[in-house]
């Protein structure tokens, strides 16, 4: 199935290496529902891609490659909803959004954490300083000892990178 001249299609690969992948993600995970899950949005990324599917040489490859970055994506939600569930219980007076809010916010701090993926980690700490911490420039400018400029020049970035993956 994986030579250099077979050609492969979403429903072929699905087929024949489905249980292998699942295998694969469970034993990373050890969690079977958590494997099946991230097995299936695997093969859901592949789903516009049946050109370059025709063109595998090493089916396995791609799959383990395309299902790792499922993988990190996974672990960075739930580092994501771990962060946030301890905020709430950290909170002095007991709040309890509802089950929706909670969502949304996931999804929110989701979609900014795959915005700020691509920055280099100076400029997303410059970002999550001014954005989350409330901190002027001059106030972040003094605290990583950097001039005002390059925290300008950063933000700038940071904006950019937002508006690109927002918009683009």
């Amino acid at each position: 199935m994986s030579g250099p001249s077979s050609s492969h299609t979403l429903s072929s690969l699905y087929q024949h290496h489905f249980d292998w992948l699942h295998g694969w993600l469970r034993r990373r995970l050890g969690a079977s529902q958590d494997a099946a899950d991230l097995a299936q949005d695997t093969f859901m990324r592949l789903f516009h891609k049946e050109r370059e599917l025709a063109l595998l040489r090493e089916p396995k490859a791609y799959l383990a490659t395309v299902a790792h970055g499922v993988l990190v994506n996974h672990w960075r939600r739930q580092a994501l909803e771990q962060a946030y569930l301890d905020a709430l219980a950290a909170m002095p007076c007991p709040i309890t959004p509802s089950l929706e809010d909670q969502r949304l916010v996931l999804e929110a701090l989701e979609q900014i954490a795959s915005m700020l993926d691509g920055l280099p980690s100076r400029t997303r700490e410059i970002f999550l300083l001014s954005q989350l911490d409330g901190m002027t420039y001059p106030q972040i400018a003094a605290q990583l000892g950097i001039s005002v400029n390059v925290v300008q020049k950063a933000m700038t970035r940071a904006m950019s990178q937002c508006y690109a993956t927002l918009y683009a």
